[in-house]
């Protein structure tokens, strides 16, 4: 009996670790890929499809999925406006985007997405996680018939886990004051990793993107994290023992002095860098953090910069042994990013009134524009300038990479 069990042991060992070379996994400081070498990732951000932001829309004030909605709601309908969103979300990403993200020499992606694409809320023109899956399910199959590996980022979590608009929450981080939003963004994540928990072109699970805005207060907030951490990280781990989870920083993702001794072995760490000078004492903390407890880091986001500054930061974390991926993908009327589409005709009415503030239902109806067929057909407009087929690759900021722009 002794001896059955020993090889029963061995055999289930064995087993697991066959098993775990098929998925991308940490090992030490590394993150190692199916052929058993370290695996870098670079890539992109497939920023503003599944969580529009205002600044990709060129609006200032209205600068959330939620505000961004009310803004189409009061211009053309509620019917209307969630007419567009379905076909935004069957346009803004194709099969052919992933396509050519792969043939720039990329070898992964980075996937924002809303919470509440899997709830009962209305969102982008539907509700329900059948259709949220049914999105998602669609992008893996590009992206396994490409070999471009993803990864999950959860942008906006329940309550609210940054304080302003890139959470679609109400201004303040209520996730970590909130027991439901945190069981909530656990269930989700649960449910998210019990649908992929054997799919192994997803490299793992970007728990909660860039947690507690610097103008909160750290003292209250930051201890808080690591524990969300960890309930989210224990529901996930129920159904999913494989795949790798992001665990970033407080202070948008820049913070490591909030975690303590690792408490998952499939962890990587993330944080986000913009706009600052390309010097090692930038990123040197997070190294030594990496040093200090055996663990990869990686930079989840970065960029937004001009072509020399994203080719000397790009090399600064290659050097370093950083994977990477850049911010964004596709942006309307943009040189800093892969791609980028012209601003339709008309569509500065849309700025204008979105931009302007309307502090009641008579200032709605004051500057609601007059010609709103003028209005749909700039809307038809943004839906057609930003199909692939329509897109122009930014050369300089693609070069800048490493990468190959050839469209």
């Amino acid at each position: 009996m002794k001896k059955i069990f020993t090889i029963l042991l061995v055999f289930s060992i064995c087993t697991n670790v066959q098993a775990q070379s098929q998925f991308i996994h940490v090992s030490g400081k590394d993150i190692i890929g199916p052929d058993g070498k370290n695996f870098l990732m670079k890539g992109t951000n497939l920023g503003n499809w599944l969580v529009p932001e205002g600044y990709m829309f060129k609006f200032t004030n209205t600068n959330s999925p939620r505000l961004i909605q009310q803004t189409l709601n009061e211009l053309i309908g509620p019917d209307e406006a969630n007419a567009f969103w379905e076909k935004y979300l069957d346009s803004y990403v194709t099969e052919a985007d992933i396509h050519y993200l792969k043939s720039t020499g990329m070898n992964s992606i980075r996937v924002p997405f809303n919470y509440r694409l899997f709830t009962e809320d209305t969102y982008l023109g539907g509700h329900g996680k059948a259709r949220a899956f049914a999105l998602l399910d669609r992008l893996i199959g590009w992206c396994k018939k490409e070999n471009l590996y993803a990864l999950l980022d959860m942008h906006c979590a329940p309550g609210g886990q940054t304080g302003d608009n890139i959470d679609d929450g109400d201004g303040y981080p209520f996730l970590f004051d909130n027991e439901k939003s945190q069981d909530l963004a656990a269930q989700i994540w649960k449910e998210i990793a019990a649908h992929y928990k054997n799919e192994t072109i997803i490299i793992g699970y970007d728990l909660l993107n860039e947690p507690i805005a610097h103008y909160f207060d750290a003292s209250h907030f930051n201890p808080l994290l690591e524990p969300v951490y960890k309930k989210i990280v224990a529901a996930v781990r129920e159904v999913d023992p494989n795949h790798i989870v992001f665990l970033g920083g407080a202070q948008w993702d820049s913070n490591f002095k909030i975690f303590g001794q690792p408490f998952d072995k499939q962890a990587v760490y993330t944080f986000h860098k913009y706009w600052t000078p390309v010097k090692q004492e930038v990123i040197q903390e997070y190294i030594d953090f990496r040093n200090k407890y055996n663990v990869p880091i990686y930079c989840g986001e970065t960029g937004e910069n001009n072509d020399s500054w994203v080719m000397d930061f790009r090399k600064l974390l290659e050097q370093n042994n950083i994977g990477w991926h850049y911010w964004p993908y596709k942006k309307m009327n943009n040189t800093a990013g892969i791609i980028t589409f012209d601003t339709p005709v008309g569509y500065q009415e849309i700025i204008l009134y979105a931009d302007t503030a309307k502090v009641n239902f008579e200032a709605i109806r004051k500057f609601r524009p007059k010609d709103i067929n003028a209005v749909k057909k700039a809307l038809d407009g943004f839906l057609d300038n930003s199909q692939f087929k329509n897109c122009k690759p930014n050369v300089g900021y693609i070069s800048a990479l490493g990468l190959n722009a050839g469209k």
